[in-house]
């Protein structure tokens, strides 16, 4: 299950507005390679939408089936927004509906 929470006006490369929403998954505990200790976390995301801003906004709180999944990409740049340490990342995070295929959305990357 993810839960809608949140929505952002994103502007495309052509100029025109459009509608994310911003999902979260589940809660779970990863262990931190740095301290070995754990901690609590939630994989996030962001979808494109058809919907208009205030239709968005109706949707936060919501619950949809499906999941938050880890999924590789080309490397590239995130700083740490708290330590302000940059880190190279080779994956992100993609909505996968409940009944698709985790091996779709890899699929997607290995022919770009």
């Amino acid at each position: 299950m993810v839960t809608v929470s949140g929505y952002a006006v994103r502007e495309a490369a052509d100029g025109h507005s459009f509608v994310t929403l911003e999902l979260n998954g589940g809660c779970e505990f990863v262990q931190s390679m740095q301290t070995g200790k754990f901690y609590a976390t939630v994989r996030k995301c962001s979808i494109p939408s058809t919907f208009d801003e205030r239709f968005a906004k109706s949707l936060v709180g919501s619950n949809f089936p499906g999941t938050v999944v880890r999924v590789p990409c080309e490397p590239y740049e995130y700083t740490i927004k708290d330590t302000g340490e940059v880190i190279t990342l080779s994956y992100n995070y993609q909505y996968l509906p409940e009944g698709a295929e985790k091996d779709v959305l890899a699929h997607e990357f290995a022919e770009q």
